[in-house]
C-alpha cells in the first residue's frame, strides 16, 4: 500500500509539473561534485545551495517557461576523474555546471568545459591555477582565490597570534600546497620565522612522524593547507603526543566530519571561511528557503553555490538558453546575490570577495574571531 501511495503522489506531482511547464522544455544544470569518496560532505553543501536556488526559481514559474532540472555528476574530487565527469556533461548536452568542487579536479576539467562551450561556475575551487594564464571564457567562480584567502590567514597570524616559530604543512595537492605557499610567503615577508614547510600524504592514517618533527622544531603555531580528514588526524595526534599549539587551516577543513576524526582536540581550531553571508539581513528570504527544507545556509559553500546557480539562471532568463550568450552576459553584468554585488574580471575571478577567520568548536559550531 505504501508503495502504491507514493507512486500515486509521484504521478500527481509529475502531472502538475507537466501542466506548469511544456513537455521537454528544460534548462539543465549539472552539479559536478564528490558524490563518492572522503569529501562527499562538500558535495552535499553544493547540492543544498543549488537545489534551494532551483526550487525557488521553479516555484516562481521557471525560466522563460522552462523548468530547471539538476543532474548530479560525480568526480569524487579527484583530478583524474575531473575530465571523465566533464566528458559526461558534454555528452549529455548539458550546458551549465555548478562545480567542480575541488581545485585539482577543476583544473583538470576546465579545458574540456571551455573548449566545448559549457558555462562553469565553481563555488569552492580556490586555486589561482584554475584561471591564471588560461584565457578561459566559460569558467567562473563564486568564491575568492587562495591568493586572497592565504593573505587573510597570514594577516591574522601576524597581527593576532604573533608566533615566534611557525610550521606550514600541506597535502601536496593543487589546493592545499597552493594556499600553504601563499601563507608561508606572506609570513616570511613579515619576518615571521617559518621553520618548516613540508608536505604530508593525503589519505595516510598516521602523522606521528611529522608531529614529532614539529615538537623537535619547537613550533608554537601550525598552518595546514588541505582538507578535513588530514587536519582532523593532525589535531588528534598532536593532542595525543602533547603538542599544545594552535592549528589553522583554509575553508577545506571546515567540515562537520572533522569532529568525529579529531575528537575534543578540534576545539579552538582556526580556519578561514567565506564571510557569514547567512547573517546578513538582506539574505533573510534565502536563508528561510534553506531552513524550510531543513538545510543549513551558514555552511562553507551553501550560499556560494546558491549564488553560482542564481547567476546562471538569471543570465539564461536575460539572454536565453544559449551558453555563449550566457557567458558573455556574465562577463558584462554585476549581479545582486547573497554574496553582495557579484561580478568578474576577464579571467572569471570575482572582483571582490571576503574571507573571515573563525574558531571551530567541539560541538560542530563555529564562531567569528574578531
Amino acid at each position: 500500500m505504501k508503495f502504491r501511495l507514493h507512486t500515486l503522489v509521484g504521478a500527481i506531482g509529475l502531472a502538475s509539473a507537466s501542466l506548469m511547464f511544456p513537455a521537454h522544455a528544460q534548462v539543465k544544470i549539472a552539479m559536478v561534485i564528490p558524490a563518492t569518496g572522503p569529501l562527499t560532505q562538500y558535495g552535499d553543501m553544493i547540492k543544498e545551495g543549488v537545489l534551494t536556488a532551483v526550487e525557488m526559481v521553479n516555484a516562481a514559474g521557471g525560466i522563460n517557461g522552462k523548468k530547471v532540472e539538476t543532474v548530479v555528476v560525480d568526480d569524487a574530487c579527484e583530478p583524474k576523474q575531473g575530465p571523465v565527469a566533464a566528458n559526461r556533461v558534454v555528452n549529455d548536452k548539458i550546458h551549465y555546471v555548478v562545480g567542480p568542487v575541488c581545485s585539482g579536479a577543476s583544473i583538470a576539467a576546465a579545458p574540456i568545459y571551455n573548449n566545448e562551450g559549457v558555462v562553469v561556475v565553481t563555488p569552492s575551487a580556490t586555486s589561482p591555477a584554475l584561471t591564471d594564464g588560461k584565457n578561459f571564457h566559460y569558467i567562473f567562480r563564486t568564491i575568492g582565490r587562495d591568493d586572497q584567502q592565504g593573505p587573510s590567514a597570514a594577516k591574522f597570524i601576524i597581527e593576532k597570534i604573533k608566533p615566534t616559530k611557525v610550521a606550514v604543512l600541506h597535502d601536496k595537492q593543487s589546493y592545499g600546497q597552493g594556499i600553504a605557499s601563499a601563507v608561508r610567503d606572506d609570513l616570511k615577508k613579515a619576518g615571521v620565522d617559518v621553520v618548516l614547510f613540508e608536505g604530508i600524504n593525503a589519505g595516510d592514517s598516521d602523522y606521528s612522524a611529522v608531529i614529532t618533527k614539529l615538537k623537535s622544531a619547537g613550533v608554537d603555531f601550525v598552518y595546514y593547507g588541505g582538507y578535513h580528514p588530514e587536519m582532523g588526524l593532525l589535531l588528534r595526534q598532536a593532542g595525543e603526543q602533547g603538542l599544545k599549539v594552535k592549528l589553522m587551516g583554509p575553508e577545506g577543513v571546515g567540515n562537520p566530519e572533522i569532529n568525529a576524526i579529531a575528537g575534543p582536540a578540534v576545539e579552538g581550531m582556526l580556519l578561514t571561511l567565506p564571510a557569514d553571508f547567512a547573517s546578513n539581513p538582506k539574505n533573510a528570504a534565502v536563508v528561510k528557503a534553506f531552513k524550510d527544507k531543513k538545510r543549513d545556509a551558514s555552511g562553507a559553500f551553501q550560499l556560494t553555490s546558491y549564488a553560482a546557480a542564481q547567476v546562471i539562471l538569471d543570465s539564461v532568463k536575460a539572454v536565453g538558453d544559449d551558453a555563449k550568450k550566457v557567458a558573455d552576459h556574465m562577463h558584462a553584468t554585476t549581479f545582486e546575490t547573497p554574496l553582495g554585488a557579484t561580478s568578474w574580471d576577464a579571467k572569471g575571478d570575482l572582483k571582490a570577495f571576503e574571507f573571515q577567520v573563525f574558531e571551530w568548536h567541539k560541538d560542530g559550531s563555529k564562531s567569528l574571531v574578531k
